[in-house]
């Protein structure tokens, strides 16, 4: 393996081939409950580098897996020889003018895409719950759908062109007419096969019948055996092969997807039915009316999340067997979409109904009913036991089978002791999916799932002739029961296919075709427990819906393989054992470059902070020495500001002989182009008339200045608030106060907490015990006095008191330059999009708020102690920058300090721009 390791060092910049233990088990995890751990990683970032790297496993014969996102439920995306991990150079995408069809790479995500669809009215097909981080990559080579695609709009259904590169290396792009010629005759031998293949199926009716009749219902089990019958030209036979092939036929470098209508108008009811039947029989009936989508949730999911915030009261009350249908209908129109709904409730009205169903418009009603859907997964996953995994497999029959379908899963899953299992999925095809939880760890609990997988398969092949994978690829735990559901005949042809293509099978071995009867049962994932410090972290599933949020992510781990190299230190403080090389490098791919922002738990589907994981984890390496700096630190916090008032001055004073790039260069990036000036201590002294309000100047605007006094953050704020008739009133001592927020994320949660309770009591008198509204200028520091003080005292975030509070009161007039806002982490977890949009829009015509750019990566101090965390987060904002940009707006000064040197822009607070637009307003009232 070292001359194949040295050989990629040779290809690929030495970065990009990774052999440290940590990432090799953490990139070597994806959703699912298997584990191999890659023997070396390749990132690529285009077709030659995926060429070249296929060649050289080929010659060392190594296998190869390609991966995408890792969301992967069923384990096609982890291997113990060579993981392709997919760059950012392979997430294209092109749209048409007409938005018809959208040519994109394997490695952007799907999310994306259809973000830059919206504005033609159009999306992808492919809908897959994970389309929020799953990749295009995944999602066609898995045939991924989801809750509204059905089998008309997947990837198969919805393919224009696709572009291979195959085992030996060659290349077929089907837009290309040059391509396809050339592949035509170079690959004469296996295009004629395929050719011969579709010939013998369409000659043998039985079997023609049988992949027929399969592929009426969603179906992932196995190759697309399909498109031996639907096609005649074996260039489209290969095409159409390749979707669902799971990486195990060639790479798929550029999918070129015809789009579907995306429309506005929108209505969901969610409908309640006294038992299964009842519902499924209505589900029968739905699907010749107007429906885009019908969830059915049994009463066990029901019941997970009942007692959940925004949950009807209903759910409590519902008897046993009761059963939900979640419908969403939608139109070009408001009036078709009011045609369409009352179609859908006259069919409903057949039905015996618990009560009368109504469609909402309303967005927020339509979020809390998804949020019933989207809640059962993780509802299951949130209450397991430390050590076990959740389990969700999917499967299909036909609608008229649904309902004894379900009542049989029912019964296997309490024959086998599976009382928490719940079922839900997409009823309008027959697609459910169940949910429960498994312990690997004990002989005897592997047994019991062996045992129920056997019966579970036998029972939808016998008893259905179901699919025993609907939409989430055939994977490693089903790959040993293709047979059993195809039959010898058509599963010989799937070998055959593979030995065609992959003759040397190294292209994802073991996957779709495994001959071993005890596959599914090997290479299973352990999940020690780890929550010692941060209990939720026994929650976490690995599923990666986090990882689209992180800042880190692709520098050096996501929140997700934070959580799998803290798993494995604690398996190995448990077992007595030394943490070795991955310990050591855990310090700063695990701790260092955390910017403990949270969003990761804005995505997680049972709500995972991996940033109060790091906190804890800070505070639990902190030496003494360490301590006792942060409690002096906390306890002298006014010198400790003057300290840092003096290093800034000192800084500049350096800059000024030494020149900006040398001193950059020579801080190790700390300090930044357009670094602000040290803030004069001292404070503005507001006015006495108007609504009181208290104002609290938080301690990174009050350390870092402005060019002169009076364009300081605090002197702004109070000039804001005082023209839009406020009387501001700042406490007495503010130089020694602090909300906390850089103690704690610096794991000294004890001081974090000391200063709070500090800062509480002097709002507690300053408000008069909450009668005055309390505001804080920085996002970071108004969600930590938020999540400390409840609702003891109200205290308003700057965006959200200047939007609700400020904008009905100033008169402003709009910049024509075209502006940037950067919604921090702290203000996306308030969910203050709208508010900061509306903001700006106030203020600008054009506005720009660059969508894949979350958190900016300075993380209080990160920007400073590893500047290359917050390099990495804006490495893709300069793209979103409009011609003529006057600036940047945002609602955190470190932040603001990163955004500065990152784009040469001067980003400053949001209050600046009311500032000077209010201020333009009245000059020209006055004029």
């Amino acid at each position: 393996m070292s001359a194949l390791i040295e050989a990629l060092r040779r290809r690929l910049p030495a970065e990009r081939v990774i052999t440290d233990e940590l990432r090799r088990l953490a990139y070597g995890t994806d959703g699912s409950f298997y584990r191999l751990i890659p023997e070396v990683v390749a990132v690529v970032d285009d077709e030659d580098e995926v060429r070249d790297v296929i060649a050289l496993a080929r010659s060392h014969q190594r296998p190869v897996t390609f991966r995408a996102a890792g969301t992967s439920l069923c384990g096609q995306a982890v291997t113990d020889g060579v993981l392709v991990l997919l760059g950012e150079g392979l997430a294209t995408c092109r749209i048409a003018a007409d938005g018809a069809t959208v040519e994109v790479g394997p490695a952007i995500i799907g999310a994306e895409v259809n973000r830059r669809l919206a504005p033609l009215g159009c999306k992808i097909g492919p809908d897959p719950a994970s389309i929020n981080a799953a990749k295009i990559g995944g999602i066609a080579a898995n045939n991924s759908s989801g809750m509204c695609c059905g089998t008309a709009q997947n990837s198969y259904n919805t393919l224009a062109a696709i572009r291979v590169l195959l085992a030996d290396g060659s290349l077929l792009d089907t837009a290309d007419a040059a391509s396809v010629a050339a592949f035509r005759s170079s690959h004469a031998a296996l295009l004629g096969r395929l050719a011969a293949l579709s010939a013998g199926i369409k000659a043998d009716e039985a079997l023609c019948a049988r992949i027929r009749s399969k592929y009426k219902i969603k179906n992932t089990t196995g190759y697309s055996l399909n498109a031996l019958v639907d096609f005649d030209d074996p260039v489209d036979i290969l095409a159409h092969l390749m979707i669902g092939s799971e990486g195990t036929l060639g790479f798929i470098s550029r999918v070129t997807y015809r789009t579907v209508p995306e429309y506005a108008h929108k209505a969901s009811a969610l409908v309640f039915f006294p038992d299964m039947d009842s519902a499924c029989r209505a589900v029968a009936g739905l699907k010749s009316a107007p429906v885009d989508a019908v969830e059915l949730l049994d009463r066990a999911s029901l019941r997970a999340v009942a007692d959940k915030p925004g949950m009807p009261p209903l759910l409590r009350e519902l008897a046993d067997g009761a059963t939900a249908l979640l419908i969403e209908t939608r139109g070009p129109s408001a009036a078709a979409l009011s045609e369409r709904m009352a179609a859908v409730l006259a069919e409903l009205a057949r039905h015996p109904l618990i009560e009368a169903p109504a469609f909402t418009t309303d967005a927020a009603e339509i979020d809390r009913m998804w949020n019933v859907r989207k809640g059962t997964f993780p509802a299951v996953g949130a209450v397991r036991k430390p050590g076990t995994t959740v389990i969700i497999e999917d499967i299909a029959v036909a609608v008229p089978d649904l309902a004894a379908c379900c009542l049989d899963l029912q019964h296997l899953f309490a024959r086998h002791g599976y009382h928490e299992a719940i079922i839900f999925g997409h009823a309008l095809e027959g697609n459910v999916h169940f949910v429960f939880t498994q312990d690997f760890g004990i002989e005897s609990e592997v047994a019991r799932y062996a045992a129920f997988m056997d019966e579970l398969c036998t029972l939808l092949v016998d008893k259905y002739d179901g699919s025993l994978k609907a939409e989430h690829g055939t994977g490693r735990n089903m790959a040993p029961f293709v047979e059993l559901e195809w039959g010898a005949q058509a599963y010989a042809l799937m070998k055959e296919i593979k030995r065609l293509f992959d003759p040397e099978e190294l292209l994802n071995p073991g996957v779709i075709i495994n001959d071993d009867a005890q596959a599914h049962l090997k290479h299973l994932k352990p999940m020690p427990a780890a929550g010692e410090l941060y209990a939720p972290v026994d929650r976490c599933i690995e599923c990666g819906f986090c990882e689209p949020q992180c800042p880190s992510h692709g520098l050096t781990l996501s929140p997700r393989q934070r959580i799998v190299g803290w798993r494995e230190l604690s398996r190995r403080k448990a077992a007595g054992e030394a943490p070795g090389e991955l310990g050591h490098d855990y310090l700063y791919m695990g701790l260092d470059t955390c910017a403990t922002c949270g969003l990761c738990s804005t995505a997680c589907p049972v709500g995972i902070e991996t940033g109060a994981l790091t906190r804890a984890v800070r505070g639990e390496n902190l030496s003494s020495v360490a301590r006792m700096l942060g409690r002096v630190a906390a306890n002298n916090f006014g010198a400790t500001q003057a300290l840092a008032r003096g290093a800034l001055k000192a800084g500049h004073l350096a800059e000024s002989v030494l020149g900006t790039p040398l001193l950059a260069r020579l801080t190790g990036g700390a300090w930044k182009a357009g670094m602000p000036r040290p803030q004069p201590a001292g404070r503005a002294t507001p006015a006495a008339t108007g609504d009181k309000v208290v104002y609290f100047p938080t301690c990174a605007g009050r350390m870092f200045g402005a060019d002169t006094p009076e364009h300081a953050l605090s002197a702004t704020v109070i000039r804001v608030l005082e023209r839009a008739g406020y009387a501001p009133f700042v406490p007495d001592g503010i130089d020694a106060l602090c909300c906390g927020q850089s103690f704690a994320s610096r794991g000294l949660a004890a001081e974090a907490d000391g200063k709070s309770a500090e800062l509480e009591a002097v709002l507690r008198h300053a408000s008069e015990d909450g009668r005055y509204p309390i505001v804080l200028d920085a996002s970071a520091c108004s969600l930590r006095m938020k999540a400390f003080l409840g609702e003891r005292l109200p205290v308003y975030d700057l965006v959200e008191f200047a939007h609700d509070a400020l904008l009905p009161r100033l008169m402003l007039a709009k910049k024509t330059e075209p502006v940037l806002i950067h919604l921090n982490c702290s203000a996306r977890r308030m969910d203050f999009e709208r508010k900061l949009t509306q903001l700006a829009r106030a203020c600008a015509e054009q506005v720009t708020l660059p969508a894949e750019v979350k958190c900016c990566g300075f993380g209080g101090d990160r920007g400073f102690v590893v500047p290359e965390l917050n390099a990495h987060a804006l490495r893709k904002l300069a793209a979103d920058i409009p011609a003529g940009c006057c600036g940047g707006y945002s609602s955190n000064q470190t932040c603001e300090i990163g955004l500065t040197a990152a784009t040469g822009l001067p980003y400053r607070s949001i209050v600046h721009l009311l500032d000077e637009c209010s201020r333009e307003a009245m000059r020209q009232a006055s004029c």
